[in-house]
């Protein structure tokens, strides 16, 4: 363990971010050989940067008098925090606090009355989920966070409250209410969710918890990924059966130990009436787990339907995916590939800047051609476009209005292939549904070594900066094929059989 004996390891914001992301990185980052990490992914020290120049810009632009700590390191920034709390300075940057087992550095520190509130500067979003008909809630990842750093605060006596902020990438400060319930469903708090995941990291740092990798969508991103992938094919992992996440593999475990047992399982003995023994996994979602493992484990295993499947007739159909930079908050790439009969085209709207001019216009634009092109079939993958264009028609409303928004998405013009289609009605012998699994497995090819949404964010950053053609145009080749691979998908399930 790179930090000497479990007795030395302190608790941090960093070990509870990442274990609510992922349980079994805390483990990796304190006891795995650090030779096994793939290389920082591109897009995640896009990230780190982004962030550090961010929270740079913020502070910068405050119009209060703050100290500023940020450029001294360890005890010397703690023994200045607490120097700088004790004279009862209004406003601290890049403190350090610690109690007993746990340390943190708050980006900011305010005086409240006789204490203090911690918050962070985040080059995101501040809440998560926000749709048609919420703002959104806290993120958890954000939250133990900022629990880390009042817990700190209350044990030295210097807390204000359990009301800590972040400032978001829109200029707002969110607060965290942290005994508040989470919701109507969900009545525990943030701070006992803080409890709980502060307890497990502790079990975690010192042995007495054992953690499993997981597959998930997350794990592009990480410095583990090759090393956890390995492990998990060599276990035969329930969690690559697709939508079966960590949650539901722990609660198989107990009586499955991989995909072989669980196809071959009967599955009678785990029924009772109209449950399962399985915490959380009702006999129909188990009977669907069980199929996919038949699926991925059998030899020459072809997808298919699992009902009829119609697809409405148009002669203009239209394969649409956007790109964007959510730490800009920017939409800077509207693509369509434009099929009539046999002919094919590549269309693009592109904003070169990441300014609100250039989104708008890029945002019009893209919406002429919708208009231009009607009567047509709109496909795309997944709400997340449905998801940008409204947000988009909110900040530009003199582009269009809510009607025609919700008009152009309506499914008898727009199907989404993911929720309309893949989910309900398809199966596939791979360890997820993205558009990126399933194309590959119909024979489709990306044109760039590493195809993926977060680099092409990283390609966005570069081009801003640089202004080089062929970063440009790497952009534009990734966006196309994303929307090539709309249309073998969509061919490819026309194909199926049930």
């Amino acid at each position: 363990m790179a930090e000497g004996s479990v007795d030395t390891v302190k608790i941090t914001a960093s070990l509870l971010y990442n274990y609510v992301r992922c349980p079994h990185r805390v483990a990796m980052d304190l006891f795995e050989d650090p030779e096994k990490r793939d290389p920082v992914n591109p897009f995640v020290q896009l990230l780190w940067d982004r962030g550090h120049s961010f929270e740079k810009e913020v502070v910068e632009q405050l119009d209060l008098p703050y100290t500023d700590l940020k450029e001294y390191r360890g005890f010397e920034k703690e023994r200045l925090t607490l120097e700088a709390m004790a004279r009862g300075d209004g406003l601290i940057y890049g403190g350090r606090i610690a109690a007993d087992d746990l340390a943190g550095e708050p980006d900011i520190l305010r005086r409240d009355g006789n204490g203090y509130i911690a918050g962070d500067i985040k080059s995101g979003a501040g809440l998560e989920g926000a749709n048609e008909d919420s703002d959104g809630k806290p993120k958890l990842h954000y939250a133990v966070q900022l629990s880390l750093y009042t817990d700190i605060l209350e044990r030295n006596g210097l807390s204000a409250g359990r009301n800590p902020f972040v400032w978001d990438v829109h200029g707002e400060e969110v607060a965290y209410g942290l005994d508040d319930p989470q919701g109507p469903r969900k009545k525990t708090t943030l701070w006992e969710e803080y409890g709980r995941a502060l307890d497990r990291v502790r079990d975690i740092a010192a042995r007495r918890a054992h953690t499993l990798p997981a597959h998930s969508s997350g794990c592009s991103l990480c410095h583990w990924r090759t090393a956890c992938r390995r492990r998990l094919e060599g276990m035969d992992d329930l969690s690559l059966i697709p939508d079966l996440g960590r949650t539901a593999r722990d609660a198989l475990l107990a009586r499955v130990k991989c995909r072989e047992e669980l196809a071959a399982a009967d599955l009678g003995a785990f029924l009772s009436g109209d449950k399962t023994c399985f915490r959380g996994i009702g006999p129909d979602t188990l009977r669907k787990f069980q199929e996919r493992a038949r699926l991925q484990l059998a030899t020459g295993a072809r997808p298919y339907l699992k009902g009829p499947v119609s697809f409405p007739q148009a002669e203009c159909e239209l394969f649409f995916d956007v790109e964007t930079d959510p730490m800009r908050d920017v939409c800077y790439l509207h693509g369509f590939l434009e099929r009539r009969g046999e002919n094919e085209r590549y269309v693009y709207f592109f904003a070169g800047e990441p300014t609100a001019e250039e989104e708008k216009r890029a945002f019009a634009h893209a919406l002429g051609f919708i208009r231009g092109s009607a009567p047509c079939m709109v496909y795309y993958y997944s709400a997340y476009e449905r998801t940008v264009w409204k947000r988009l028609q909110e900040k530009y409303p003199d582009v269009t209005d809510e009607e025609e928004i919700f008009a152009l998405f309506n499914p008898d013009r727009a199907v989404d292939l993911y929720h309309h289609v893949v989910r309900p009605k398809t199966e596939w012998p791979t360890c997820d549904h993205s558009i990126k699994t399933l194309a590959t497995w119909l024979g489709f090819a990306w044109r760039d070594p590493n195809p993926s949404g977060a680099a092409s964010i990283e390609w966005y950053h570069r081009w801003t900066q640089s202004r080089e053609p062929s970063v440009r145009q790497r952009i534009f080749e990734y966006n196309e094929d994303d929307c090539v691979a709309m249309r073998v998908l969509l061919d490819g399930i026309k194909k199926l059989s049930c």
